[in-house]
């Protein structure tokens, strides 16, 4: 079959890759009919997550038609129609019997990596290096599904493929940041990036009872769409001064929940930026932590701060300070889909929640590269590169 691999840094490939095939008796094969490109796949491209490997296949973000079950799925029928979690998750351990699927003891085959990095290791994720796991991805005509009883989820009949393609990461990763970042009835939130995770970020807090939901960003096709679709309010960080503004729109004191959606590759104007940028292109830091540090700024005291953005080492110049002095909390994760995509699904079949418009350039597999290299320069105003196999 066909896939799109990566050979080496900001390099990309079609490759014929072997077919996947059922190797354990909860898997399922699944046909993919589209998968999207993700901000985090350009940390992998740009060489800041060491664990790659030539010929690794990307994409985690997908649906797609079963195709094969394994003897012990019960759930999922050839034939069916399924979006699948990005987060591998077994269903059985204890952290997912407490709903932090993303955090599987048994999702990722490569725990002595991450634990090495971090301490402990998160669940496996579809392409996403080895260091979470090693899975092959999306961008391929077919992709094995382990644990599909736990990762894979019908999709409503009338709910497009274009629309529901969303629910297997960026919605909920989007609706995570705003349930565990405490948003509640009457608060001001606001979101750092407009890429498809910020803007199901302000719409989760929409949905959630926000009064206000202010979304910053820089490239105005994005910033449109904010306004034009989810019905937030919108910040340009280049002609604004971000918490000055935050401040006066919120009485003096700062938003409620300050949600951040960029992650390691955050770009701003101003020196230090170019100071994170020079340590981390030295490698003296892994990450540039500048929409992190500018949220925490900006939070009310006694606000909180949920940081969505992949992040893969050590920052430099964090202000703990204001995070203790200020009485904030701060959390983070990666997605723990299989608490939500259900009740996502249910919103999209009611129309509350509307995902396709991300999907900007929808296009062959076989112009994946080409995708790629449009959707990380942000050319022809593109929001997400979707791959049709």
């Amino acid at each position: 079959m066909k896939a799109l691999c990566w050979t080496g840094v900001n390099e990309l490939s079609v490759e014929n890759v072997d077919d996947p095939g059922i190797l354990n008796a909860q898997d399922a094969i699944v046909k993919v009919t589209l998968s999207t490109t993700c901000g985090s796949d350009l940390h992998l491209l740009g060489g800041y997550v060491p664990t790659m490997r030539a010929g690794d296949v990307l994409g985690h973000e997908f649906i797609g038609e079963v195709v094969e079950v394994g003897s012990a799925v019960a759930k999922h029928k050839v034939g069916d129609r399924v979006v699948v979690c990005s987060f591998i998750s077994c269903g059985n351990c204890w952290y997912c019997r407490n709903e932090l699927y993303s955090l599987c003891d048994n999702g990722n085959p490569n725990a002595g990596i991450p634990e090495a990095l971090w301490g402990q290791a998160p669940g496996g994720c579809y392409g996403y290096s080895h260091a979470l796991g090693g899975w092959a991805g999306s961008h391929a005509e077919y992709i094995r599904v382990p644990y599909a009883d736990q990762g894979a989820f019908p999709v409503p009949d009338g709910v497009s493929d274009e629309r529901a393609l969303f629910a297997s990461d960026a919605a909920p990763t989007g609706w995570m940041g705003a349930d565990l970042g405490g948003v509640r009835p009457g608060d001001t939130v606001a979101v750092w990036g407009a890429g498809g995770v910020g803007q199901m970020a302000a719409r989760a807090s929409l949905l959630l009872g926000a009064e206000r939901v202010i979304v910053i960003d820089r490239f105005q096709e994005r910033l449109a769409q904010v306004e034009q679709v989810i019905g937030a309010e919108t910040m340009n960080y280049e002609t604004s001064e971000v918490n000055a503004e935050l401040r006066e729109l919120t009485g003096g004191r700062g938003p409620d929940v300050c949600i951040e959606a960029v992650g390691m590759e955050a770009h701003r104007d101003g020196p230090d930026f170019a100071y994170d940028q020079v340590k981390q292109q030295l490698r003296l830091q892994t990450d540039r932590p500048t929409a992190v540090r500018e949220a925490v700024f900006a939070a009310r005291k006694g606000g909180s701060v949920f940081v969505l953005g992949v992040f893969g080492g050590f920052v430099d110049k964090f202000p703990l300070g204001a995070v203790m002095n200020k009485g904030l909390t701060l959390r983070s994760a990666q997605q723990h889909g299989q608490r939500y995509i259900p009740m996502l699904l249910e919103r999209m079949a009611r129309d509350e929640l509307v995902t396709e418009h991300l999907a900007t350039h929808v296009m062959p597999l076989e112009d994946g590269p080409g995708g790629y290299a449009m959707f990380k320069e942000k050319t022809d105003g593109c929001v997400r590169a979707v791959f049709r196999p």
